[in-house]
């Protein structure tokens, strides 16, 4: 029988390569009121653009780093940044990937209903 409660060594790995280059850690503390990690999300096209992705897909919040505020100047107030996992590799809309985990601005994320049992 094997632990499955710590982190699979490929986010581990995952994890690194990305606080190298951000050249800092990801935050661990979870904002209160954001989407929690393993919500299914369906990521989204931009209405007003062709983009960011080819198409519509889903995934699922990634525990890998905690969401964090996006600072970008056409950031909406209080938006955040959530690491996804997508169930299968996509393309952006430049045609770059394929990616198979990003992290995406809140905007284009919409929370899936969990089935009831």
């Amino acid at each position: 029988m094997t632990d499955s409660s710590g982190p699979v060594p490929a986010d581990v790995n995952d994890r690194q390569a990305i606080e190298h280059i951000l050249g800092r850690p990801l935050i661990e503390t979870w904002p209160a009121g954001a989407l929690t990690p393993g919500s299914r999300v369906t990521v989204v096209r931009d209405q007003d653009w062709d983009g960011p992705w080819q198409v519509e897909f889903a995934g699922t919040i990634d525990a890998i780093g905690a969401p964090e505020p996006n600072e970008h100047a056409q950031s909406l107030s209080g938006e955040l940044l959530y690491w996804v996992a997508f169930d299968a590799p996509q393309y952006d809309c430049d045609g770059a990937g394929p990616y198979r985990k990003a992290q995406i601005w809140g905007r284009y994320l919409r929370a899936e209903q969990e089935p009831e049992a």
